[in-house]
């Protein structure tokens, strides 16, 4: 699976330390994406959905934990500002 979603307790956030990773924010909007490199976020606020080129929609919203594969394509589209974690590795 080239994105994966959860709902992470708040031992996963304390042990990943999510809290100490920067904050990005965007508002609503859509746009094309590429990860260079494996990323794993927590939503802090926003509703997302990313679509995969496959047409499978993931949908991403406050609460969840995210984790997007290096090499994935895709496109953003953010139905509610986001506010979220990021770490890229």
């Amino acid at each position: 699976m080239q994105v994966q979603v959860k709902q992470p307790t708040d031992q996963e956030l304390k042990d990943l330390g999510v809290g100490s990773w920067p904050i990005w924010e965007k508002e609503k909007s859509s746009f094309d994406w590429y990860y260079d490199s494996k990323e794993v976020c927590f939503f802090l606020e926003g509703e997302v959905e990313v679509e995969l080129p496959s047409g499978e929609k993931i949908f991403i919203n406050k609460g969840d934990l995210a984790t997007f594969e290096q090499g994935l394509s895709c496109k953003w589209h953010i139905k509610k500002k986001v506010k979220k974690h990021y770490n890229f590795e």
